[in-house]
């Protein structure tokens, strides 16, 4: 895999993560969801119309078009474990601007994710 294809690899990832987290502002952001039938049209068109909602959307678009060009140039298995650095970037992302908890438990294996990506991406 050359730097140019490891980098849209990165970036495609990156984007991931801000998806999670802006579709998890979405959800703290709308209150209770619906109970009956009748709210859940409701809650789908305010869904439609909330920013959280449509940023997310558009960054797993565009983060899925290019893992596309990332496949294309490169060996699925060689490809999909970098796809892993997305759980460090968005406990990073999640501590940082959601105040969201990162404890040594978690901080663990975060380490042990980090070195198994690093191990197979020797091989």
């Amino acid at each position: 895999m050359n730097y140019i294809v490891l980098l849209i690899a990165f970036l495609s990832v990156f984007l991931t993560s801000l998806a999670q987290v802006a579709l998890r502002k979405l959800m703290l952001s709308i209150g209770d969801l619906p109970t009956s039938y009748k709210g859940v049209f409701r809650f789908c068109a305010h869904l439609a119309i909330n920013l959280w909602f449509v940023l997310g959307i558009l960054l797993y678009v565009f983060s899925f078009a290019l893992w596309l060009f990332v496949l294309k140039k490169t060996e699925v298995s060689q490809a999909y474990p970098l796809s892993a650095i997305g759980f460090f970037i968005t406990a990073c992302i999640g501590y940082f601007y959601l105040n969201e908890d990162l404890n040594w438990i978690r901080l663990t294996g975060l380490f042990f994710v980090v070195l198994g990506i690093l191990i197979i991406s020797r091989s």
